[in-house]
């Protein structure tokens, strides 16, 4: 039945984040959603065209901290598993097009209310088991921003569905806000479950039909996302979800003509060789593709003589190692006036020693492993290498252990080199480099911050000198995508700080804004004339 009426999203607020503390109804709820999983071993099938897809072919899942235990199984997915993805999603796509918006809207935000209610505790413990991620977390990630995501970006929909040009007498000018022609591929990573979330469901929001592939690493907690959209009523077909191996998965989307866009989370290496891919086949494509990455950062943080050193201490201790500096915006190199380090180092070093690192089901533990073998390899690398430098002092932390898992302590680096490479190159795990720098050498140092990494991200900037604030300001423009004032350089709330970054970092298409919405779109702009033209004579043909 047809619907007689103007709808209006309920305006979204952020969802309020809990705090699972000792006696909360949360924390018994989260505590019995961990030993649930904990008890079983769960078969995670492939989601293609409504289906439920099991193969053959199965993967062991176990949660980086405690690598004996087995959480369950994933199936893995071939060539053939991408076709018949795409199939669907292209099946799917016209009655999903044509369904009037507010009805797609009205699953999403369904989707958010099934995710802070009957499935929170779930959705936060398949994420601290699958990514060990401590309560606090798994909470702001899991379940308060991917919440957000869905709520915002249907208030988001709407906005731009208002949008429409001028109409004069005679005249009815429309905007028909179009989905992209063809499928939209959502390559996602490990680190936020969010981002995983987001990534297929914002174009799919917007009447896109999407082929998604989470990190091998997410998979356990992106299956809960799936069972989170099947109960919210999406669709067959809509997000298809497949676990292939890069190579693969790209091979065939990459030359299938009905490829629209590419949404992205990862990094900077891969992006540049799947932008490479799409160029090299952009003849085969029915449109040009639409491609939106974010790609990781070397965030800094850069205090001046004048800041609070205590504030500027538990920005380093946050931003630095908050989910073992796995974040994209995770503070990795910090530039400090030698006037304040004695005090920043009493209150930062304080900090460290009251850390406790472990198993996320112990909620005392603030830090927890790091994702993979890989990872951990690739960080402690950079850890040996820095302990055997002239140039580095290892001022805290430094070593390491994967014998029961992926455990690095909250490691701080001290060094005279500003271009040494913990300085220069993204680590992406809990590992600070600070460089010291004479006081009258503020804007030197403001200089040096953004010349040193081809990144631009995010950074902090801290000071109670309003002059200094702005001399940073001018100097950082273009150093960081998300920019923070006396503040750590992590934690965007969407609809608050839409995030992302340019130069390596990204396209800066910012999720969590309307900015993102408008790149799943292909407006098409409809004049309607009421009283069309019976003679084709213009008034100055006229005989005077």
């Amino acid at each position: 039945m047809a619907f007689d009426g103007i709808s209006r999203i309920p305006h979204p607020s952020n969802e309020p984040v809990l705090t699972y503390a000792p006696g909360t109804p949360e924390r018994v709820a989260l505590k019995q959603a961990l030993a649930e999983l904990k008890g079983i071993e769960r078969d995670i099938p492939m989601y293609i065209g409504g289906q439920h897809v099991y193969t053959s072919e199965q993967r062991r899942i176990c949660p980086p901290h405690e690598l004996k235990h087995t959480l369950g199984y994933h199936s893995v997915g071939t060539a053939e598993h991408v076709h018949l993805a795409i199939e669907s999603a292209l099946k799917a796509k016209a009655e999903w097009e044509a369904m009037p918006w507010q009805e797609r809207a009205a699953i999403f935000l369904k989707a958010a209310d099934l995710l802070t209610g009957p499935y929170r505790a779930r959705m936060n413990a398949a994420t601290m088991l699958c990514q060990s991620k401590n309560p606090f977390q798994a909470e702001i990630d899991a379940v308060c921003e991917l919440a957000d995501f869905w709520r915002f970006n249907a208030w988001f929909m709407q906005e731009i569905y208002r949008q429409q040009p001028l109409s004069v007498r005679n005249t009815w000018n429309r905007i028909d806000w179009r989905p992209l022609e063809g499928f939209v591929f959502a390559l996602t990573p490990f680190n936020f479950t969010s981002i995983a979330g987001n990534l297929p469901t914002a174009p799919a929001m917007l009447g896109n039909v999407v082929v998604w592939k989470p990190a091998e690493s997410q998979i356990y907690s992106a299956s809960v996302i799936m069972e989170i959209l099947e109960a919210a009523g999406l669709p067959a077909g809509v997000i298809n979800l497949l676990y292939v191996d890069g190579p693969t998965i790209g091979e065939v989307v990459f030359k299938h003509p009905q490829f629209a866009g590419l949404h992205f989370t990862g990094s900077t290496s891969v992006f540049q060789k799947l932008w490479r891919t799409i160029g090299e086949n952009i003849t085969l494509y029915r449109s040009y593709p639409r491609i939106v990455g974010e790609t990781g950062g070397k965030d800094f943080v850069v205090a001046h003589r004048s800041a609070d050193p205590k504030a500027v201490a538990v920005a380093l201790t946050r931003g630095a190692f908050e989910y073992q500096g796995q974040k994209c915006s995770a503070a990795s190199r910090a530039y400090l006036p030698r006037s304040l380090w004695p005090k920043i180092e009493e209150h930062l070093l304080d900090d460290l020693r009251s850390i406790k690192m472990g198993n996320p089901e112990d909620f005392t533990n603030f830090l927890n492993a790091v994702i993979d073998e890989k990872a951990f390899d690739k960080i402690t690398g950079y850890i040996a290498r820095a302990k055997k430098s002239d140039s580095i002092q290892v001022l805290y932390g430094g070593n390491y252990n994967k014998s029961e898992g992926y455990f690095i302590e909250p490691t701080v680096l001290l060094t005279d080199d500003p271009y040494h490479e913990t300085m220069c190159e993204e680590i992406f795990g809990p590992v600070l480099s600070i460089y010291l720098y004479n006081d009258d050498q503020y804007a030197d140092v403001l200089e040096l911050a953004d010349k040193t990494s081809p990144y631009a991200l995010t950074g902090a900037v801290f000071a109670r000198d309003r002059a200094a604030l702005l001399l940073a300001d001018e100097k950082l423009r273009h150093a960081a995508g998300n920019y923070y004032v006396n503040d750590k350089p992590t934690g965007a709330v969407v609809g608050q700080q839409p995030f992302g970054g340019a130069r390596a970092s990204g396209t800066n298409d910012k999720a969590g804004s309307v900015l993102n919405l408008y790149r799943w779109l292909s407006p098409r702009a409809i004049k309607e004339n009421f009283v069309p033209p019976t003679d084709y004579r213009y008034p100055f043909m006229l005989e005077p």
